[in-house]
């Protein structure tokens, strides 16, 4: 199966975050110590306009943090699965939970912890800045870094795939 017909089975999208929907750096707020995080606006977009198209879009994180839950949130994301230290074994609860087949699910991921998960599913990207291990479990790397748009890039190309992107900017330029 080439990856255009990869991309059609697609029915959901599952992301990484720290490294994939933020740049990969961690603050902390003085005083409060509350973690700080920083997303991008164009994936936040891009993932309500996936949503729009009929996917499930969500998070399967290493880390648990009260900023990757308000993300989630503010996005109405389908699923947050968080504090994922074998995400191999997550992906498999993630995909029992919400019907999925693998093969239905596209990954992005930044780091080796997201290998596991990568080798399941259908499809598999890794941001651009992510290690190099990620290219021999990946069908391709974003042009973007994650946190920077990279997210964004993979939903664009994934509507346009399934034939999905002229409908949803129609309300934007006619």
């Amino acid at each position: 199966m080439n990856l255009h017909e990869k991309a059609l089975a697609v029915k959901a999208i599952v992301l990484d975050i720290d490294g994939v929907l933020t740049p990969g750096q961690i603050g902390y707020g003085a005083g409060s110590g509350e973690e700080i995080k920083f997303f991008h606006v164009r994936d936040g977009h891009g993932i309500k306009m996936a949503m729009r198209a009929g996917l499930k879009v969500g998070i399967l994180s290493g880390r648990s943090s009260g900023a990757n839950r308000r993300r989630a949130e503010e996005l109405s994301l389908s699923f947050c699965y968080e504090g994922a230290k074998d995400k191999g074994a997550a992906l498999t609860q993630l995909l029992s939970e919400n019907g999925l087949s693998a093969e239905e699910c596209l990954y992005v991921g930044d780091d080796l912890v997201d290998i596991p998960a990568m080798r399941k599913v259908g499809v598999a990207v890794a941001v651009a800045d992510g290690v190099s291990e990620l290219d021999q479990c990946c069908h391709w790397r974003t042009k973007l870094p994650g946190g920077h748009g990279a997210v964004r890039e993979v939903i664009e190309w994934l509507l346009k795939e399934q034939g999905k992107w002229e409908a949803l900017i129609a309300r934007y330029i006619s």
